[in-house]
C-alpha cells in the first residue's frame, strides 16, 4: 500500500480464501492497512478463490472484516450459446445438433471443460464419452475435487442428496423417504451458501408454495452425479465399459431434460422477457416444459420440447395450459414446438 502510494500497479493474490486455513487474522490486518491507506493508494488489488462459499463468507457477510471492501465483482460465467455454437464451428465444420447438445451437456459450457475436449477432438457424442472414461481422466474426479473443501466432513450427505436431486428424485419428500432423514437444513444450505441447487416453483405460483422442485443447474455436475459418483463402485473397479452402457441406455431420456435446459436458455437471450420458467399442477399434471412471459407488452409463450418434432402435440400442449391461459386474461397467446432440428 505505500508503494502504491508513488506507482499505480496491479496486485493479483489467487486462491484468497486459503488465508482461513493459514491465518484468519491477516483478514482483519488487511482491512486496518487497507481502510487508512486506500485514499492515497493507487493499487488495483484483484482477489480470486475458488472456493464459492468462502469467497461470499470473506466479502459479503456482515460479520467479517472485509465486508464492504470490494468496489466490484466479477463471477465467472460459462461461454453463451452461440460462442459453444462458434467454437464447436471451428473445431468441427461438421458437427450435428447432437454433438451440439452432448457439449452443452457434457462441459456445461465451462471454458475448462470445453478446451479439455477440443485439445483432445473429442467433438462427438461417443468421443465425449470415451475421454471422460478414460483411464486418468480429469473428469473422473472432477466433481468431488471441486466440492469436497466447500462441504468438508459433511460431504457424504450432500453427495447423496446432490445424486438423488440428478436422478430425478427433485421433492424434498422423495430424498428425505429415500435417505430416512430430514434434509431441510442440508438443502437450504445446498441453494444458500453453496448456490448449487435452485429452487423451483411452477411459474406464476404463490411465491410461498410448497409445490416445489430442487435441480441442480450445472450441467456438468448434474451429469457427473448422476452417472460418475452415483456408479463410484464401478469406476473405482475401472469397469468404464458398465457405466458408459448406462450412460448409452438412459441418455436418450437425461438429454431431454438438457435440451429443455438448452431452449430456456436461448429464448430468455433472444426474447425481451420478465420471466421464463416451467408450470405443472398437482401431483406434477399438466406439465408445461417453458413458459416466457413478457409482463410489458402482455405476451406469453408456450412451448413443449421433445428431441423429436413428430412426437409433440400441440393440441395436447394447449390443454395443459388452460388453466394458465385463465390467469393471462389480455395476453396475446403463442404455442410453439421446438425439437434438436431447431437448435
Amino acid at each position: 500500500m505505500d508503494l502504491s502510494k508513488h506507482q499505480s500497479f496491479t496486485l493479483i493474490i489467487d486462491e484468497f480464501q486459503e488465508f482461513f486455513n493459514i491465518n484468519s487474522s491477516i483478514y482483519s490486518d488487511m482491512q486496518h492497512i487497507w481502510d487508512i491507506n486506500k485514499h492515497l493508494s493507487h493499487i488495483n488489488l484483484i482477489l480470486c478463490g475458488s472456493i464459492y462459499s468462502l469467497m461470499h463468507k470473506i466479502f459479503e457477510n456482515s460479520k467479517e472484516p472485509l465486508f464492504g471492501r470490494a468496489a466490484s465483482r466479477i463471477q465467472l460465467l460459462p461461454f453463451s450459446i452461440d460462442a459453444l455454437k462458434n467454437i464447436l464451428n471451428d473445431y468441427y465444420p461438421k458437427h450435428t445438433n447432437e454433438d451440439l447438445l452432448a457439449m452443452h451437456a457434457l462441459s456445461d459450457r465451462v471454458a475448462k471443460y470445453v478446451e479439455l475436449f477440443m485439445q483432445e477432438k473429442a467433438l462427438s457424442f461417443e468421443a465425449m464419452i470415451k475421454e471422460i472414461f478414460l483411464e486418468n481422466s480429469l473428469f473422473l474426479d472432477e466433481g468431488k475435487n471441486i466440492l469436497i473443501d466447500e462441504f468438508g466432513k459433511d460431504y457424504g450427505s450432500y453427495f447423496s442428496i446432490l445424486t438423488l436431486i440428478a436422478s430425478s428424485k427433485t421433492s424434498r419428500s422423495e430424498i428425505e423417504s429415500t435417505l430416512r432423514m430430514q434434509v431441510g437444513s442440508f438443502l437450504d444450505r445446498l441453494e444458500n451458501n453453496f448456490s448449487l441447487i435452485s429452487k423451483v416453483r411452477p411459474i406464476l405460483a404463490n411465491p410461498l408454495s410448497r409445490n416445489v422442485r430442487y435441480r441442480i443447474p450445472d450441467n456438468f455436475l448434474n451429469f457427473w452425479f448422476r452417472f460418475i459418483y452415483k456408479y463410484r463402485s464401478a469406476i473405482e473397479m475401472r469397469n468404464f465399459k458398465y457405466v458408459k452402457d448406462i450412460i448409452k441406455r438412459d441418455y436418450t431420456a437425461y438429454s431431454g431434460t438438457i435440451l429443455e435446459r438448452y431452449f430456456t436458455k436461448k429464448i430468455a437471450n433472444e426474447c425481451n422477457l420478465s420471466v421464463i420458467g416451467s408450470y405443472w399442477e398437482v401431483r406434477n399434471k399438466n406439465e408445461i416444459d417453458i413458459v416466457a412471459i413478457n409482463e410489458y407488452e402482455k405476451r406469453v409463450l408456450f412451448a413443449e420440447i421433445k428431441r423429436q418434432k413428430k412426437n409433440i402435440d400441440i393440441a395436447l400442449l394447449k390443454s395443459k395450459a388452460s388453466r394458465l391461459v385463465q390467469k393471462l386474461t389480455g395476453y396475446k397467446i403463442n404455442f410453439q414446438s421446438f425439437s434438436m432440428e431447431d437448435m
